[in-house]
């Protein structure tokens, strides 16, 4: 690694923070996990053909895409785009039997190429995004979609228009089967009535990076500038308010915030340090807070309820109950350990009692073998070759068909869909970060109108 990419954020942290299991013992956690039978990375079995994958954008998380889809066996790279020479020299040798090219337009032109992902900078998606979808390609783009509303809007507008390709935005979490787990077990109705979220991202970090020239440096540093980012409760938040807006089952109504920039005083407008707070609708309230300049207590989340509160870190989440919540049915299948004032249930979901009971003893994690990375470019994969497949077969078995049948046919694949955000999905996270960094920045509450999350 280069030194100046030491600094740059490292999405594979998101959720990341130092280690909780010991803690969340003491406090009388209920770790929930996903059931140990998690394929491994290469274990998909399904009809779906190999995909071909053309990378847009070779960063530092690009090149961390190009390492995912190299352990992907149905999601060979042919062709790979920078205009930075460095980069796209750095992302061939991740993908040596890719075409490189420094115009992503060339890149589209190749018909080999049948799905790209698009991880440039956010202001830079759109004719990207567009370009792409015009020549047919499906694509993965980065989130957020854009920084501002119109060009989400235009994004998301053409992608919901497009029949036969599939679009899928960088919401990783929505793939991650860890997180669908718990989703589902939320939506049981364990949390009672739901009462407020947190989340935070503290990390000790500049999020400035170094490079050759003045020119090439303002370029890497579009992070920190207002005219080319929506900082970071868009950039980094945009993860944190889609999972609430999912969580929540919901969109928020008002926002509101501060933002300072309190340590690196080094040129940039975009603050490194912010609170939040976002209403939504029966009183129930989120927010997310971020900061550059300190690093404790790091990456989590918190959903509270009358029932319990449930935490998250490192993908993985642990319960905790009130004392006068009602049995869930499942505690005598558990292991009990009492912790201070606290009895503490261990819980894995999918495994059986005696797994349960000789892990508890054990003291053991249960490591999920894919990233939530992993999960979601695999689920791209799959629904992008399903797409193609089933668009192949009503074409061979009706012609060219009008819009209206090919949807209608198309309606069954559609609800196989494997776990993934959808255009509407990138679209009003977006829409939501980019408000409430609005919010920050004026100092002032914003009201959301609802036509603003809607897409024609």
């Amino acid at each position: 690694m280069k030194p100046h990419e030491t600094t740059e954020l490292n999405r594979r942290e998101f959720l990341r923070g130092t280690s909780a299991t010991a803690m969340m013992s003491l406090l009388g956690g209920v770790p929930i996990l996903a059931a140990e039978s998690t394929p491994p990375a290469t274990s998909y079995k399904g009809e779906t053909p190999p995909v071909k994958v053309g990378v847009i954008g070779c960063g530092t998380w690009g090149r961390e895409i190009l390492k995912t889809l190299s352990t992907i066996s149905f999601g060979p790279v042919v062709a790979v785009c920078d205009n930075y020479p460095a980069f796209l020299k750095r992302g061939a040798a991740l993908a040596p039997n890719a075409e490189r090219y420094g115009d992503y337009t060339k890149l589209l032109d190749n018909r080999d190429v049948e799905a790209v992902v698009v991880a440039t900078p956010t202001h830079l998606h759109k004719d990207i995004v567009l370009a792409a979808l015009a020549a047919g390609k499906h694509v993965y783009c980065e989130a957020p979609l854009a920084t501002t509303v119109e060009d989400a809007r235009a994004i998301a507008a053409a992608a919901r228009k497009q029949l036969k390709v599939n679009f899928q935005p960088g919401l990783q979490v929505r793939s991650d089967l860890q997180i669908v787990k718990l989703l589902e077990f939320v939506r049981t109705g364990v949390l009672g009535t739901p009462l407020k979220g947190r989340s935070q991202f503290h990390r000790k970090m500049s999020w400035r990076v170094a490079a050759a020239t003045p020119e090439r440096e303002q370029a890497m540093n579009w992070r920190l500038h207002r005219a080319t980012s929506i900082g970071l409760v868009g950039e980094l938040g945009v993860h944190h308010l889609d999972l609430a807006n999912w969580f929540l089952n919901g969109l928020p109504t008002a926002v509101m915030g501060v933002g300072a920039i309190s340590f690196y005083k080094d040129g940039r407008d975009v603050f490194d340090n912010v609170q939040t707070l976002l209403r939504y609708p029966n009183g129930t309230h989120y927010s997310f807070e971020a900061t550059l300049g300190n690093s404790f207590d790091a990456e989590m989340g918190v959903f509270f309820g009358t029932d319990c509160a449930i935490m998250m870190r490192e993908r993985r989440a642990w319960m905790f109950k009130e004392v006068d919540a009602p049995l869930l049915g499942w505690e005598v299948y558990a292991v009990k350990e009492s912790f201070y004032k606290e009895s503490g249930i261990v819980l894995r979901a999918g495994a059986t009692k005696q797994d349960a009971q000789k892990e508890a003893r054990k003291g053991e994690d249960v490591v999920d073998p894919k990233s939530a990375l992993q999960y979601a470019l695999e689920n791209f994969l799959i629904n992008s070759g399903n797409l193609a497949a089933g668009v192949k077969d009503f074409a061979e078995s009706y012609g060219e068909g009008s819009d209206e049948d090919l949807r209608a046919y198309l309606q069954d694949l559609a609800k196989k869909r494997a776990n993934a955000a959808d255009a509407l999905d990138g679209y009003r996270a977006t829409v939501t970060a980019i408000k409430a960094n609005e919010a920050l920045i004026k100092g002032e509450p914003i009201t959301f109108a609802r036509e603003w999350f809607e897409v024609s």
